[in-house]
């Protein structure tokens, strides 16, 4: 494994949320307290009670600049569609900026169209 997928793994707290510019709105992702779990290459999100919001895998590119990640959901709507991301790791916070499948990768961490944030904290 690489550095940054070494980092990774384990649970991670969602802090914030933005979605096409609006911030913190619940959605079908993610939640008050939701927490992803990261093993090897594959993630699942879950809510405090249990219940699975989302699950897949996603594969690093920790050599590009920004660094990139591909998102790939098993389950929901965006199911086997590739979303494309940036994200980067500081202390025991991971952030990811994600683009719709039909975009191409952000460049930068801000909000807007099309344009998925999330924030955690590494629990």
């Amino acid at each position: 494994m690489n550095e940054d997928l070494d980092r990774l793994q384990g649970k991670w707290v969602q802090v914030s949320f933005d979605e096409n510019g609006r911030v913190d709105l619940p959605d079908s992702h993610g939640a008050d307290g939701a927490v992803m779990t990261i093993s090897g290459q594959s993630f699942h999100v879950a809510v405090p009670a249990g219940n699975t919001l989302v699950e897949g895998c996603f594969l690093l590119n920790d050599a590009a600049d920004p660094k990139g990640i591909d998102w790939i959901d098993s389950m929901g709507e965006d199911a086997g569609k590739v979303l494309p991301a940036i994200y980067k790791l500081a202390d025991d916070r991971f952030q990811f900026a994600a683009a719709d499948a039909e975009m191409e990768r952000p460049k930068t961490f801000e909000g807007g169209l099309g344009i998925t944030i999330r924030s955690f904290v590494h629990s």
